[in-house]
């Protein structure tokens, strides 16, 4: 009966079921290396004394304690006569023990005391210095292929994986992984069970893969993986339910998506035809359905590199680099998104592939390189290309020995008077020889029978050379990949902001985990060249296979929280359209408010302020000015000259239970500041017109009577709705006998902004409040305010936009949580355009999102705080804080811990993206009522274009880093036919104050009694 492989299918060896969780002990793991002494001093490879001829050298440290290459005569030395002169060349030593031609420590000498053997030693002795020029290299590649700009220069192509988080310990379920490797193809069954991880239950099955099918045709290639898919399903009983795949790809691909990867070329011996330039998750897709396996879906792809740093990751420990030193290298990392622009991703981090293996591929490393080296890539399937790769990876480490070999042989320093013609022969050494040759205790005797086998007939002193060589090259791999490693911890460290960097590193390969020299000089070398990482090495528990899965499971997790969130944030996110149809509501609301008969039913008031005229720039003389707004009262003399305003001010406090007590209370306090601030700047002989910003909405009978409508931003004092508020100030004046008080205006904070604006800009006739509450104002055609009586000119309108949608037009964009934040004011059903708008309402908006992806299990692990449970404990400050650009999310951590909150990297996203939806949407909001403003203005005076500036105030304006560009992208959306501009009001709502009564007293003497 014919077998397996010629019956078309593939070969099966054994597989293993109900693998769970083992040890690395059980899984062949060396035991962790000693941890090396910081001293400077020697250290012996414990060669055989017998076997060191005259002109070798012991093996020792070179240079910070470093254990990496051998002591060689000629470049470094014991400071001592040696204890023989037959031990070392005939060269003459000088008085400190050094051979003629010696260099200081970590140098290097070509010259002619060195012998053959120390010649190529030292060619592949790489010193620390040259170690940190070439990290400097590493670095720079690095940083051009994140940049689009600079990244097709670039060797190292740093590939988005499209990967954003790693393992929570939350994921579960079945995931099945198909992973290719260099002569064979592995599947795996692995269920995980939501238990941090901690005992993953695996089956997998190994299929050999015919040497022809790696030169074939890509459509073979694929087809032969689907059939080893099949069969592996087949045997473990034919599951028919869902099945994510994820495959394991261990070639250079762009990826577009975590399912998207197009084949950039191919490597290790591959050379399938009609597959680069394609996308091998749809060609693995289509080999799966002609095979009817329908219900097994390609969800992820990724390298052997990315697994390996899945597979070390937990929860409590976060894995964030992965390096791979195996047949090939790679390293990869999460790197900051924003430094990524071909992910176009700006948030958070991603997962980028580094590619490394193709350093050097421009000529970067040509000073490093040997001849051995250039050998080994002339004799190679891909001559001039991934020439780091062929430097450290163990598919190359035997070619280079061999090489030197040779080359030590044809000049009669190896193999005196014998054949050593084998040595022309390709893969005679393998790598796993190289490494049995190092080995301390038996390498003498395995060097002296793989040379024999080789027919070299080896003497000792030959076999104690080769056993230098060996030692040598896996040396040099060792440090150029703590070189790279290094590159890679210091541009993590430096893009996140820290002084300190102290992260996992998955390691995996054939070199890091059967030599534990390689991983003693990865370790001391990564910490010489980057003291400021604390890298702590994590040995890979299964491969890759593992991390497939885990790739594949955490795809399915954060897609399945991505439909949380985007559920509860998707009423949030306002369309164009949703934005059209408020400006529509609120130019509405306008004409409605604006009508004599129709005002009452408007939810904007459109109070006509009795200011008529903005300054014009003859203003002159001293005012006083007083402002009320919020729980802080300013007193201010403005000085108005011809060239400048000069403004002296005092704030003072205004407790909560006077905010909350009687009128006769609330007004008496601020006359009593008002008699302080006079007293100190000694004005309390001088009557000064007085402007008074009186930031609450009020009905004004005239420029200096305001009948208050109701109380917003947390006031309640009693008897003052329905009263006029500049009548209650000057019986307050007369309750403390000051006589000399002369109010000629009131004006609310948005009035004043206006003013102050205008005193810069005579294009100025809007004025806008976004900070703890928001209004808007505007200078509308008499002719048009149908609430007062005369058509001529112009007088300005406060909107009290604020209560628009008070009257119910606005219900359908009210969320859960804009309902749940307006229930729990203390003036519910009122003020609901500013609810969703102003710096008041915002944080809470954010803490009752955070509660329901709390109790949605997408945040904290499902697990909130007492704090956050305390109303408006999430301040409006904290989104300006956690939407800075460029701001370490590690930062926005601190905020949350604060809230007693155990935040992960990725809860940290997630809250910056809720805070991002939030501000953005009140931005829009904002744009939206502007954009009526606006056009209404442009229709009331019959223009085509109209051109206007914006006076604007407000802390969550002037102090959140998007919200006014937000505003201003979306205005000029929803208004193209006016030019609008923006002007920061500098003190508005005191400044404006005095200028109001300013062109109030314009052309008549301002100290003029009342």
């Amino acid at each position: 009966m014919p077998g397996p492989r010629d019956r078309g299918v593939p070969a099966r060896s054994t597989i293993a079921f109900q693998w769970r969780g083992a040890g690395p002990e059980r899984r062949g793991r060396l035991p962790p290396v000693p941890a090396l002494n910081r001293c400077v001093g020697t250290v012996m490879w414990e060669l055989h004394p017998s076997a060191l001829g005259p002109n070798d050298g012991p093996f020792a440290i070179v240079g910070h304690s470093c254990a990496l290459y051998p002591r060689l005569p000629g470049r470094d030395s014991d400071r001592g006569t040696p204890q023989s002169l037959s031990a070392v060349d005939t060269c003459s030593w000088d008085a400190e023990g050094r051979p003629p031609g010696s260099l200081q420590l970590g140098a290097q000498d070509m010259g002619p005391s060195c012998t053959p053997v120390q010649r190529v030693l030292l060619a592949l002795t790489p010193t620390l210095e040259k170690l940190q020029e070439m990290k400097g290299r590493v670095l720079e590649a690095l940083e051009q292929g994140l940049s689009q700009q600079s990244g097709a220069r670039s060797t190292m192509k740093m590939l988005p994986t499209f990967i954003c988080s790693t393992p929570d310990g939350t994921e579960n379920g079945d995931v099945l992984v198909a992973e290719l490797c260099q002569n064979h193809v592995r599947t795996l069954w692995v269920t995980l069970t939501g238990d941090g991880n901690q005992s993953p239950q695996l089956m997998y099955h190994v299929f050999e893969m015919p040497e022809d099918i790696t030169q074939g045709s890509g459509e073979a290639l694929f087809d032969f993986i689907a059939q080893c898919v099949k069969n592996f399903l087949e045997e473990i009983g034919n599951p028919q339910h869902r099945l994510p795949l994820g495959f394991i790809f261990p070639f250079s691909c762009r990826q577009t998506g975590l399912d998207k990867a197009e084949l950039i070329s191919w490597s290790k011996g591959f050379r399938c035809s009609d597959v680069e330039g394609k996308d091998v998750v749809q060609l693995l897709q289509a080999a799966i359905s002609k095979q009817e396996l329908c219900h097994v879906d390609v969800v992820a792809l990724l390298n052997d590199t990315v697994g390996t740093m899945m597979t070390c990751s937990t929860r409590e420990k976060p894995c964030e680099i992965a390096l791979v030193v195996g047949s090939g290298t790679n390293c990869c990392f999460m790197a900051e998104s924003h430094l990524l622009d071909m992910a176009e991703v700006t948030s958070g981090r991603m997962c980028v592939n580094s590619e490394w293996g193709c350093l050097g591929d421009d000529g970067a490393l040509d000073d490093v390189l040997t001849p051995y080296d250039h050998r080994v890539d002339q004799e190679s399937s891909n001559p001039g290309e991934r020439r780091f790769e062929k430097m450290v990876g163990s598919l190359y480490l035997g070619e280079i020995v061999r090489h030197a070999m040779l080359m030590l042989a044809s000049e009669q320093a190896l193999f005196i008077g014998r054949n050593t013609s084998i040595l022309a022969t390709k893969a005679v050494l393998k790598t796993q020889q190289v490494l049995e040759i190092m080995d301390n205790e038996d390498g003498m005797a395995k060097a002296q029978g793989i040379l024999e086998a080789l027919g070299l007939q080896p003497s000792e002193r030959d076999c104690c050379r080769v056993q230098q060589l060996c030692r040598a090259v896996v040396s040099r791999a060792a440090a150029l990949s703590a070189m790279g490693l290094a590159a890679v911890l210091s541009h993590m460290c430096r893009s996140r902001q820290l002084e300190r960097l102290v992260v996992n590193v998955g390691v995996d390969g054939g070199l890091y985990h059967t030599s534990a020299r390689f991983g003693e000089i990865l370790r001391s070398v990564v910490g010489l060249l980057a003291p400021e990482c604390a890298a702590n090495l994590m040995p890979s528990a299964d491969i890759s296979g593992l991390g497939a899965a885990m790739v594949t499971a955490v795809a399915l997790r954060t897609m399945a929280q991505r439909n949380k969130v985007e559920r509860l944030l998707a009423p949030l996110r306002l369309s164009r359209a949703d934005l059209q149809r408020v400006q529509a509501l609120m130019r509405q609301e306008m004409e409605r408010g604006l009508d004599r008969e129709r005002n009452a039913e408007s939810s904007l008031r459109m109070l006509p302020t009795y200011v008529c005229h903005t300054p014009d720039g003859t203003e002159r003389g001293k005012f006083l000015a007083l402002d009320l707004g919020g729980t802080n009262f300013r007193v201010l003399v403005v000085h108005v000259a011809e060239d400048n305003i000069d403004i002296i001010n005092e704030i003072y406090v205004i407790p909560t239970a006077i905010m909350q007590g009687t009128g006769e209370a609330l007004f008496n306090h601020i006359m009593e500041c008002i008699m302080d601030f006079q007293m100190k700047q000694e004005l309390m002989d001088q009557v000064l017109p007085l402007g008074f910003t009186f930031s609450f909405p009020c009905q004004q009978l005239g420029l200096d009577k305001a009948v208050l409508l109701n109380w917003t931003k947390g006031f309640s004092a009693s008897g003052c709705v329905g009263q006029d508020v500049v009548q209650m100030l000057r019986e307050a004046a007369q309750r403390k006998q000051h006589t000399a008080l002369k109010v000629v205006a009131v004006v609310n904070d948005t009035v004043g902004t206006m003013m102050a604006c205008g005193y810069h800009d005579p294009k100025c006739e809007i004025g806008l409040i976004v900070g703890t509450g928001t209004n808007t104002c505007y200078m509308e055609e008499r002719a048009k305010v149908g609430t007062i009586d005369g058509d001529e000119g112009r007088m300005c309108i406060n909107m009290e936009w604020g209560a628009f949608g008070d009257n119910g037009c606005l219900d359908d964009f009210f969320t859960s949580f804009d309902r749940l934040v307006d229930e729990k004011s203390i003036n519910a059903g009122k003020q609901k355009f500013e609810k969703l708008i102003s710096g008041m309402y915002l944080g809470e908006i954010v803490r009752q999102i955070l509660l329901a992806l709390v109790e949605e299990q997408v945040l904290f692990c499902g697990k909130s705080s007492q704090k956050l449970q305390n109303r408006d404990i999430f301040q409006t400050k904290f989104l300006s804080t956690i939407e800075t650009p460029g701001l370490a999310l590690v930062q926005v951590q601190g905020i949350l811990r604060n809230l007693e909150l155990d935040a992960s990297y990725e809860d940290s996203v997630l809250v910056r993206e809720v805070c991002q939806t939030v501000s953005l949407r009140a931005a829009h909001l904002c744009a939206a009522g502007m954009a009526a403003v606006v056009e209404k203005m442009r229709e009331s005076r019959g223009l085509e274009q109209l051109t206007v500036t914006v006076g604007v105030d407000g802390t969550l304006y002037k102090m959140h880093p998007r919200f006014s560009q937000n505003l201003q992208q979306m205005l000029q959306e929803l208004a193209p036919l006016c030019n609008v501009t923006f002007l920061q009001s500098e003190d508005g709502s005191g400044k404006g104050a005095a200028l109001v009564a300013a062109v109030a007293c314009r052309g008549a003497d301002p100290s003029s009694p009342q």
